[in-house]
């Protein structure tokens, strides 16, 4: 018998009744040039920085949000996400693309001064990133119907002023190079969503901001902060 009933983070998939149910939640850093720039890191091929968030960070389209605890600079990060189908390690990049279920467009959302204050003292970036409420997402759409998108516009805008406005193609690890490294430190499984790093234009968010953005080809979210 179980002691406690605990929802399972989910997200809708685009034109079915059916939901992708969410195992693990991984985050690909600094992966656009301009992004690294603005955030003072050299924008080479370093090896990818990867974190994670939890399942149930997990916010669908047309959420409200509550402003965070515990930070004055909270911010935003327009991303494609990429849901895992197909259980594989130590992936080679070539068939990485046969382990993708669909994709998604999706918001990291980051407590900026407590990341900022992490890199300076060594620590982790749990609190910056791990917390509630931060992995907004758009229904995810079946790489069978949308093909595998390596290029195409991804924006974010705030009360309808843009902020980001890029293309799938400046990333610098691509989608199959970056599952192919993320699975030689972990077994991907079902249910893994990977948000793929943000471009330039990141910025502050305030209370009763509303937060749009999307990716072409794929779908938009909406968001707002309470």
């Amino acid at each position: 018998m179980n002691l406690f009933e605990v929802p399972q983070p989910a997200v809708p998939v685009a034109g079915t009744d059916q939901a992708f149910p969410v195992h693990r939640i991984y985050c690909v850093g600094r992966n656009y040039a301009a992004h690294a720039r603005e955030m003072g890191h050299d924008p080479g091929r370093a090896t990818p920085v990867f974190f994670m968030k939890p399942a149930d960070a997990i916010v669908h389209t047309g959420s409200t949000i509550p402003y965070p605890s515990r930070t004055e600079n909270f911010q935003h990060e327009i991303e494609l996400v990429v849901a895992i189908g197909e259980a594989g390690q130590n992936i080679a990049a070539a068939k990485a693309l046969d382990h993708v279920f669909g994709y998604a467009a999706g918001i990291d959302l980051t407590r900026r001064d407590l990341q900022i204050a992490a890199k300076e003292s060594g620590g982790t970036w749990d609190t910056a990133k791990g917390f509630d409420h931060s992995a907004p997402i758009s229904p995810l759409h079946r790489a069978a119907d949308i093909g595998h998108p390596d290029a195409g516009r991804i924006w974010l805008s705030v009360n309808d002023e843009i902020r980001q406005n890029a293309d799938l193609k400046e990333l610098i690890w691509s989608v199959p190079e970056a599952i192919a490294e993320l699975s030689t430190f972990f077994a991907l499984a079902p249910g893994d969503l990977i948000f793929t790093g943000t471009p330039a234009g990141v910025g502050l968010l305030e209370a009763g901001d509303k937060v749009t953005g999307g990716i072409e080809g794929i779908d938009e979210l909406a968001i707002t902060i309470a």
